[in-house]
């Protein structure tokens, strides 16, 4: 009987085909039209028309008017960008939870934001005998955390259905949730007090990329007995020049910076 290996993996032909494609076109230092790459690739013509089409509706490959040739489009870069801020940002923002927490005392922590939520990357936990505890994969809830609430106001979704209630602190409505989302897009930073716990609070600022894009979000959160609102004060500007040098370390444009202050309600002030 013939052996199988199990870590053999199944690759899916026309995935390949339009990834050939795609490399055809960053090979090359001009556009391409379809008979030229299927000769360079050694696809039939027409699978080559289909794939261009399909690439094309989704922004992966531009064609000229003038002469109908193919190059590669602008969502390539951007993927490009992506993955390069993505795999650097861990790296790089090291440093700064780090200085976050000695400051502070606090733990810091790097979230990376997904389709339906934000995660935790990386942190730098406290070191005070009484710690909030954080771990890598940990999800931020979108309306009762001070990251879940950067996640929304940076295009993020709320899941289908009435958003759950964890503490009696917990905003729930639709309504306050998408102008707690618009307060913290114009202010750049968000907060959250006892909203997933009834002793944690937390503030947020996000880490944007050179379109504006939400690269990653930097956090700082402790007990609410110790961690409260003038101590959130008294953090902001810090968790912000981190969240701002950051971003520009990697090749963003930070948010403006506002001039509001944390307060017991989490409303601006």
């Amino acid at each position: 009987m013939p052996r199988t290996n199990p870590t053999t993996v199944r690759h899916v032909g026309s995935v390949e085909r339009a990834l050939t494609v795609l490399e055809a076109l960053a090979e090359s230092d001009r556009d391409l039209g379809t008979n030229e790459i299927s000769r360079r690739t050694g696809i039939n013509p027409s699978s080559v028309s289909r794939i261009l089409g399909t690439l094309s509706a989704r922004g992966f490959v531009g064609q000229t008017a003038e002469t109908g040739r193919y190059r590669l489009g602008l969502r390539v870069l951007q993927l490009g960008n992506a993955a390069l801020a993505r795999f650097d940002l861990r790296d790089a923002a090291r440093v700064y939870l780090t200085r976050l927490m000695t400051t502070t005392g606090e733990t810091a922590t790097l979230s990376a934001p997904g389709e339906d939520e934000a995660m935790t990357v990386d942190f730098v936990q406290g070191e005070s005998s009484i710690q909030s505890i954080a771990r890598v994969g940990r999800p931020s809830v979108a309306h009762a955390t001070a990251v879940g609430k950067v996640f929304l106001a940076y295009g993020g979704k709320l899941p289908p259905g009435e958003p759950p209630r964890y503490t009696e602190w917990t905003v729930t409505g639709r309504k306050e949730i998408a102008e707690e989302a618009d307060l913290t897009r114009r202010r750049g930073w968000a907060q959250a007090a006892r909203e997933r716990e009834p002793d944690l609070s937390a503030i947020a600022a996000p880490v944007a990329g050179a379109r504006g894009e939400l690269l990653g979000i930097v956090g700082l959160q402790g007990p609410s007995g110790r961690f409260d609102a003038e101590a959130m004060d008294e953090a902001l500007p810090l968790l912000l020049e981190c969240a701002h040098s950051l971003s520009a370390e990697v090749g963003g444009t930070p948010p403006a910076r506002a001039g509001d202050r944390v307060s017991s309600d989490g409303r601006s002030r």
